[in-house]
């Protein structure tokens, strides 16, 4: 039974990525559709705005056009996902976990998708309070999940609780 559960939770973890996914592109498209060469809508003015913005970079802008490297990291962070989901036990304290990592699993393909077909990212949501950096819906995935997971990581599971990640050398040296 516990092997069907996994795979009940495996089949829910494509679905919801596949549903931030296509929120975030979504999103994006109806950014290009609304704002590309128009001027910022204000949503409240002084405070937020939707700003079209083609980021070429990272972050703040760091890395300016470094295609390459985003798309190596993109996959590495994707593999390290796929492989703790795989290997998480069907047990009612991971699903915070599953949850979290399709979260950052989205938000990674959703801009990695922007960086493959533009080469660059659509990012259009903007605080001015603040003059906080333009950012999208896979950014806000990404942040917030990332956020959680620390969370998670300092206060909910206990070292133990993760044992199943850990690389064990004693099963080699028992082989031999």
């Amino acid at each position: 039974m516990n092997s069907r559960k996994k795979t009940i939770l495996l089949i829910v973890d494509v679905i919801l990525f596949g549903l931030f996914v296509f929120g975030d592109q979504f999103s994006k498209y109806c950014a290009v559709q609304e704002l590309k060469n128009k001027e910022p809508f204000v949503i409240a003015d002084g405070i937020f705005e939707l700003h079209y913005l083609e980021n070429n970079g990272a972050a703040f802008g760091l890395l300016q056009g470094q295609k390459p490297f985003f798309i190596f990291i993109a996959a590495v962070i994707l593999a390290v996902i796929i492989y703790v989901i795989l290997k998480t036990p069907y047990q009612r304290i991971f699903i915070k976990l599953n949850i979290t990592l399709v979260l950052i699993a989205s938000g990674a393909v959703g801009n990695l998708i922007d960086r493959i077909r533009y080469d660059y990212v659509v990012d259009f949501l903007y605080f001015s309070l603040i003059n906080f950096p333009i950012f999208n819906v896979a950014d806000i995935y990404v942040t917030v999940a990332s956020a959680y997971l620390i969370f998670l990581l300092l206060f909910v599971y206990k070292e133990t609780d993760l044992d199943f990640l850990t690389f064990r050398a004693k099963k080699f040296r028992d082989v031999r």
